[in-house]
């Protein structure tokens, strides 16, 4: 049984789905593996424009699979290798979705975290549920908590492992948007129709420039920004989209 099931358009959505149905997607070291060749393979590839991350069923990850066949490692080097899905996650200068069903728990969360929008069901519900099982963050959901919600929000959600409603995450700013279960797909195929329409490279710069903000003072903002727009405007889609503003239509984005 393939455990990370992928699904590309023609229009340049990659879907991956994490298929562990009978541990309800949990996250062990070979679903970890594939994910990350396949992110990688996603950064490599002109055809793939838009990653959506999801888990098939009604569950997007339960967290890590505590009951695995155990590591000959130290427990160190087991979770630094089964974060790296999280690291290829953050490096992909593509844009990602991702789309939860149901539950997201602790490295499940995690992922979804890193992705950089999330649309969700009415029914999904997210959790850090790591200090039930007397654990601490882990896959970087410790530095991206912080970021989106701020210090004191990000312990309340950690110390407490309480789950959030997707209602209250979306009023948290922790899912983009919410939509009832029936009409989650169509929800997400419309934000990866309209990412994969857009300009590649005018994307990845945003998206990186967003991303790194946080660390930067305003005038080094200001300086990344600038050489940004420089990566831009020597591309063939900046002037392709000047072209269509002028003849009113819409733009072909080449990704060059």
């Amino acid at each position: 049984m393939d455990i990370l099931l992928r699904e590309q358009s023609a229009s340049g959505v990659l879907r991956l789905s994490l298929h562990r149905p009978e541990r309800r997607n949990a996250l062990d070291l070979a679903l970890a593996d594939e994910l990350v060749r396949a992110l990688e393979h996603a950064e490599e590839s002109a055809a793939v424009r838009v990653v959506v991350l999801t888990g098939a069923g009604e569950t997007f990850c339960s967290g890590g699979d505590l009951a695995g066949d155990g590591f000959p490692g130290h427990p160190v080097a087991l979770l630094r290798r089964i974060s790296r899905p999280a690291v290829a996650l953050h490096r992909l200068s593509k844009p990602t979705i991702a789309r939860v069903d149901g539950v997201a728990a602790g490295a499940g969360w995690s992922l979804a975290l890193g992705c950089d929008l999330v649309v969700a069901s009415d029914r999904a519900r997210f959790s850090q549920i790591f200090v039930r099982r007397a654990l601490s963050p882990d896959l970087g959901s410790s530095w991206l908590l912080l970021r989106q919600v701020g210090l004191h929000r990000a312990k309340e959600i950690a110390l407490l492992g309480r789950f959030v409603s997707a209602e209250e995450a979306l009023r948290l700013g922790l899912a983009n948007r919410v939509v009832p279960a029936a009409e989650l797909d169509a929800a997400v195929a419309e934000w990866a129709e309209a990412l994969a329409a857009g300009p590649p490279v005018a994307l990845a710069q945003t998206k990186r420039l967003l991303s790194e903000a946080g660390g930067l003072g305003f005038e080094a903002a200001i300086e990344a920004e600038c050489a940004a727009q420089g990566v831009n405007l020597a591309t063939e889609d900046t002037r392709e989209a000047f072209r269509a503003f002028f003849e009113r239509r819409e733009p072909r984005f080449q990704g060059r």
